[in-house]
């Protein structure tokens, strides 16, 4: 078959495949889809006969089929076979690779966190190893995916990196054999300190992901939990059928947990809890933030409607859609928003609509005039359309610009491959922390390298004086604002000083996980969590919790909400 008949085939395929089965408007549309088919063939065949450069034909399809998805929304989306990997990963939590992150800093690429017990961890590669090269290709002007593309593949296959560690003065080569990863949604559950409250952390929502929250419970309760918080910050989402049956671990046997309706009736269904629960009674509070989207707050939304939780945290990211993968020819897929979810009150919380667009294509928020009330099993109010409200709001902590900028410039990260460089061991083990005498090395260390940033009140004041020059008024306020430059300067300096505790809780959680890696940054992220002191406290006065959830012990009926389909 002629190569440019291949492309006007795979073109219709894809269409066909973006359709998801609306024979009625590919019927209606025939003659527009037709018409404008034909256009795209035929700039597709001027562009690889006549311009000047290489055009790439793969990559410029790709380009094309990428911009028309992103038109639609974030979540459609397109995998060449070269992503199956990354599609893999996203819906499995398994890649074929080393287990390790990597992150970039000026230009350069550093191992971020080994993974214990894999490729990376037994050949001896800690965070902080600088890579040179990866099978003999420099990493010199390779982005992210470059490398990730270079570092990950099918699991037995060999993959050679150059390495310098730290305080090294000559590379050394390691050669790996690929495994196959498997991120654990749990990373981490425990028994607080009072002996009665249980943390599980989820992460995402791969595959059996609901099998780990389970036996994470069932261990958590044979110590002896009988309260529980379970912590959704920062989960964005993933497979629709393991929220419901996270909640199912709740809730009773035949409560709907969540129904989708789609522009296709065959999209519109009823998800039900199918299992026996593991704990109707336990005293629940889910943790959110502004970065728990998509099946995150299925669980929380439908914990919360069904009074079974209090919602602690920030309000969620307000994701109501999901997505079918649909496999296409030549082994691609296609990723594809097929419907809206909502939770048992009947509301979904999906926050922008992306059928509505600005003149510039910026997509809009749902207005105030159309967000609804609804109400909970308990006769609570809530509303739709801007994500998950927490029952109780935490209030935002902004992070101090200078520490922000240690962070973002990875002055932290640098600091603690030098310390850990130095250490062989760590004192107090996991309780690890900085002292008064090693935040003074920090902040010697920060002088050394020559460390400064400038705050957002600064370049302001710096623009209003580019201003009053160009208008020949900076000369009026010329000492005014010699004298303000002078405060803030006061200010900055007095800033580390006065976060002493912050810079060395964040110094000690980087440091720590260079000696028990991402367990044992949890471990002390949740012990200096002020919100996870929050929810404890809340667990632990039964009259306020009750008070929250606005209960006064009633049947435990099925609760589902009338569908507006």
């Amino acid at each position: 078959m002629p190569f440019f008949k291949k492309i006007r085939l795979f073109s219709l395929i894809l269409l066909f495949a973006l359709s998801l089965g609306l024979l009625y408007s590919f019927s209606r549309d025939y003659f527009e889809i037709s018409k404008n088919l034909d256009i795209f063939n035929a700039i597709y065949r001027e562009l690889n006969m006549s311009y000047v450069d290489d055009t790439r034909p793969g990559k410029l399809m790709k380009t094309g089929i990428d911009a028309m998805l992103n038109s639609l929304d974030p979540y459609t989306v397109y995998f060449t076979e070269d992503d199956i990997e990354e599609y893999k990963f996203i819906t499995t939590g398994e890649y074929g690779g080393i287990g390790a992150s990597v992150i970039e800093i000026k230009g350069k690429y550093y191992v971020d966190e080994p993974r214990e017990g894999f490729a990376a961890f037994k050949a001896g590669i800690r965070a902080g190893d600088r890579i040179l090269s990866i099978n003999g290709n420099s990493l010199e002007g390779k982005n992210y995916d470059a490398i990730s593309k270079l570092l990950r593949g099918n699991a037995g296959t060999p993959v050679r990196l150059k390495l310098l560690k730290p305080n090294a003065t000559a590379p050394v080569d390691v050669n790996l054999t690929r495994e196959e990863i498997k991120s654990p949604a749990v990373p981490y559950s425990t028994l607080l300190p009072d002996g009665k409250t249980g943390i599980i952390k989820l992460t995402s929502f791969t595959e059996n992901c609901s099998g780990e929250v389970k036996a994470a419970l069932l261990d958590l309760k044979s110590k002896g939990c009988t309260r529980l918080i379970l912590d959704l910050r920062g989960n964005p989402g993933g497979l629709l059928h393991e929220a419901v049956n996270i909640v199912n671990l709740f809730v009773e046997k035949g409560q709907e947990v969540v129904y989708t309706k789609g522009r296709v009736t065959e999209w519109d269904r009823s998800y039900l809890a199918v299992h026996n629960p593991v704990d109707l009674h336990i005293p629940l509070v889910v943790m959110v933030d502004e970065n728990s989207a998509s099946a995150s707050e299925i669980v929380s939304g439908a914990l919360q409607d069904l009074d079974r939780a209090i919602v602690m945290g920030k309000r969620t990211y307000g994701k109501g859609l999901v997505q079918q993968t649909r496999d296409l020819v030549y082994n691609a897929k296609v990723k594809i928003t097929v419907a809206k979810y909502y939770i048992p009150s009947g509301r979904c919380v999906q926050a922008l609509d992306y059928s509505h667009k600005d003149a510039s294509g910026r997509v809009e928020k749902v207005p105030d005039s159309l967000v609804t009330a609804f109400k909970t099993k308990g006769g609570r109010i809530v509303y739709d359309g801007a994500g998950i409200s927490p029952d109780v709001p935490v209030k935002e902590t902004p992070l101090q610009e200078g520490i922000a900028n240690l962070q973002s410039k990875y002055f932290i990260f640098n600091y603690a491959t030098l310390y850990s460089a130095g250490h062989s061991s760590l004192r107090d083990s996991t309780r690890f922390e900085m002292n008064h005498q090693e935040f003074l090395d920090f902040l010697k260390y920060l002088q050394t390298e020559g460390f400064s940033y400038q705050t957002t009140l600064e370049a302001e004041m710096e623009d209003i004086k580019k201003k009053a020059t160009e208008n020949n008024s900076f000369e009026s306020i010329q000492n005014e604002y010699t004298v303000f430059m002078e405060k803030l300067k006061q200010d900055k300096s007095n800033e580390f000083e006065n976060s002493e505790k912050q810079i060395c809780q964040a110094l000690s959680q980087e440091i720590i996980s260079r000696y028990y890696f991402q367990k044992g940054r949890l471990i002390h992220a949740m012990r200096n969590d002020a919100e996870v002191t929050q929810a404890i406290n809340m667990l632990q006065n039964e009259a306020e919790f009750k008070a929250l959830l606005g209960r006064v012990e009633k049947p435990n009926k099925p609760f589902n909400a009338s569908k507006k389909f």
